[in-house]
């Protein structure tokens, strides 16, 4: 293998949610993940109210893992939330009326109400990822990246190993066939020293506590994420995104962002422009 394939700069890098793109449309794939607008040289997203509460729910709950566990409840996560919550208040959430954004905030207090009644995993010992953006090599040949932020990691000291726990704002169920476990199941054992013995979903609008989920064959995951990434490997070789349908609900409303339909109203932490339609 030559040194630029050993590059990350030239490397293709992948996540379960930019693959999740690419199954749902590759063009959608392309218009989140490649192109950039000409102008500014950001990437674009498309912001709705599900996205804007899920994003400050997780903000809430993702950021109390750098604080030592007794110290994590100290202060309301009410409190936080509404301080977090003017990030996307108004336009910047996507909201098209009060009563829409005032529905969508108490849905996210309610979540943050069952995790301080019922805080589990979130009051023991949590372990950290030293990279700031999760990844590793998971194939070097074919110079791809697997990258990812997990939710949260709990120690399990009986056994010194870890626990992922993800964290659901969604009304839906994560699909069986989802490849979410397989890649934090690759990422949390190539990032991290501890064994990964552990997985629950925790859905916040529901369930009191994390649900338990069974944990696949590593190197069966290993093999369906690689098979992905690949084809998503070529079809930017290529340049070639098209959507099977000609034009779905996915794809259409970014490329009405590009034709300049959209408002912006935002940059992301990933410096991605920020619109709504």
């Amino acid at each position: 293998m030559n040194d630029t394939s050993k590059d990350k700069f030239s490397a293709v890098w992948v996540s379960h949610s930019s693959m999740a793109d690419f199954l749902r449309c590759p063009e959608l794939y392309y218009l989140r993940n490649v192109y950039k607008d000409p102008t500014t040289g950001h990437k674009i997203t498309r912001m709705e109210p599900p996205l804007a509460l899920g994003q400050i729910v997780h903000d809430v709950v993702e950021g109390l893992s750098v604080l030592p566990a007794e110290d994590r409840l100290k202060v309301s996560l009410l409190e936080k939330f509404d301080s977090q919550w003017e990030k996307v208040s108004g336009k910047k959430g996507g909201f098209r009326t009060k009563e829409e954004e005032e529905r969508s905030k108490e849905e996210g207090r309610e979540m943050l109400k069952r995790v301080m009644d019922h805080p589990g995993p979130i009051t023991r010992k949590a372990i950290k990822i030293k990279q700031e953006l999760p990844h590793y090599w998971i194939s070097e040949e074919e110079n791809i990246i697997l990258c990812g932020k997990i939710d949260w990691l709990e120690y399990l000291p009986e056994s010194d190993s870890v626990h992922v726990v993800d964290f659901k704002t969604g009304r839906l169920d994560e699909k069986k066939d989802s490849l979410q476990l397989p890649i934090y199941q690759l990422l949390v054992t190539n990032t991290q020293s501890r064994n990964l013995t552990k997985a629950s979903y925790w859905y916040l609008r529901r369930s009191d506590e994390p649900q338990e989920v069974s944990l696949p064959d590593i190197n069966d995951g290993r093999e369906k994420v690689l098979a992905l990434a690949k084809r998503v490997k070529l079809a930017r070789q290529l340049e070639r995104f098209v959507c099977p349908q000609g034009g779905c609900k996915y794809c259409i409303p970014l490329k009405q962002i590009k034709a300049g339909k959209g408002e912006l109203v935002g940059v992301s932490d990933y410096n991605q422009d920020i619109y709504i339609i």
